[in-house]
């Protein structure tokens, strides 16, 4: 691998799209204190028999959690842990984006991109940061490190304000190239992502194979379509004997996510515009898919601290990114970006297979797809792994990255 480049000196200004600025996370006390006036007159609904969240988020659970939203959350606390990173934008092709940045020790460490989905975020690596990037105080060895750039998806968080559209998962994975050869100075790198940072890091590896020494996934989703984003889930004779319940598993996770696929593709004005105005409402449509989608039994604080959970959602909030981030799937779903490069990924792959995840695709879509390397049936886990069990991820991609170095 090549020296960790310094983004703020680029190897060439012709090849560059902008010069990234540093910037650090301030959100103005104003924002704040609009906050908690829309907290506290909230107009409650009645939600009688709902203590299950049969009907979708419980108000009860919702009531106190904005409890402690008001009387004990402290956003500059978490301000300032975000803070302890290099945060920094940059602009291309019209688009911003947000780039967190941990450079690695050890010798050579590998440049790593990690891409989040929807309802994540940039931080829901959080816990995951430290120990790629400085394995030798982390548990692991001095020649696992890892060179990080964590990015916002375009039109969440500070990749923000997105005025342009036609931006989706396909447009996606040609900005990261951009960003990680033009602005960074990457010759190669590595890629990992979950949700739709799986889909933009399975579309970087079919367009841009030279770039990559490996990407690691937590599904792996066989491509069909023009935009090459739609998924071919297989039938039950796909899976082999270790994968028993997989595929019922992956029919009954589809319910889990129609609501939210149906109206996001559709109209996702709609729904941002109660969104974007109530913190309640946003609170309860990101919380009940963190329950759903989760590996937490229907207790969420069994996986996530109330400040984990509120965190996210102030991410979103003090942003103003909700509108944009539903987007994401109208303009992913109409992409018109065939694949190039081929149908086959002959990059070098991984899987870390979530149990808990909302869907289970077979291992035998990957062999016959892909250069297969590493297929790992984590212990626990679900659909946001890297939130959840960032522990055994960070394993599972030191794993998969150690001959590849």
């Amino acid at each position: 691998m090549s020296a960790v480049p310094d983004p703020t000196t680029p190897p060439s200004e012709a090849r560059m799209p902008a010069q990234p600025q540093r910037f650090t996370i301030d959100v103005p006390e104003a924002v704040l204190k609009d906050l908690r006036h829309r907290l506290a007159a909230t107009r409650w609904s009645d939600d009688p028999g709902n203590d299950d969240w049969r009907y979708g988020t419980s108000s009860a659970y919702l009531r106190s959690l904005v409890e402690y939203w008001l009387d004990g959350y402290d956003w500059r606390a978490h301000e300032a842990r975000m803070n302890r990173f290099e945060h920094y934008r940059v602009e291309i092709d019209n688009v911003p984006i947000h780039f967190l940045r941990r450079g690695g020790t050890g010798a050579d460490p590998v440049p790593l991109l990690l891409t989040h989905g929807w309802p994540w975020t940039f931080w829901d690596f959080a816990e995951m940061i430290e120990p790629l990037a400085d394995p030798a105080a982390h548990g692991g060895g001095p020649r696992d490190g890892f060179d990080l750039v964590v990015p916002s998806l375009p039109g969440f968080g500070f990749s923000s304000p997105l005025t342009r559209t036609g931006v989706g998962a396909a447009t996606t994975a040609g900005l990261w190239s951009r960003l990680m050869t033009e602005v960074l100075g990457y010759e190669r790198y590595g890629a990992m992502g979950g949700d739709f940072g799986a889909v933009v890091t399975q579309r970087l590896a079919h367009e841009r194979p030279d770039e990559l020494i490996g990407v690691h996934l937590t599904r792996y989703r066989r491509p069909s379509g023009a935009a090459g984003v739609a998924a071919v889930t297989g039938g039950r004779e796909d899976y082999g004997p270790d994968e028993q319940g997989d595929y019922e598993r992956d029919r009954a996770g589809a319910a889990l996510t129609a609501s939210h696929l149906a109206v996001h593709t559709h109209d996702p004005q709609s729904l941002a515009i109660g969104l974007h105005d109530s913190p309640v409402g946003l609170a309860a449509w990101l919380l009940e898919r963190r329950r759903s989608w989760s590996d937490c039994g229907g207790d969420l604080e069994s996986v996530y601290t109330k400040d984990e959970l509120i965190t996210t959602i102030m991410l979103y909030w003090v942003t103003g990114t909700i509108g944009s981030s539903l987007r994401y799937y109208w303009e992913t779903a109409r992409e018109d970006r065939p694949l190039t490069g081929g149908a086959r990924i002959d990059v070098p792959l991984a899987v870390g297979v979530l149990p808990g995840d909302v869907s289970a695709l077979p291992r035998r879509h990957a062999e016959e797809d892909t250069d297969l390397r590493q297929w790992t049936r984590l212990p626990r886990g679900g659909h946001f792994g890297p939130a959840e069990v960032p522990d055994l991820l960070v394993a599972d991609l030191r794993d998969f990255f150690r001959p590849l170095r």
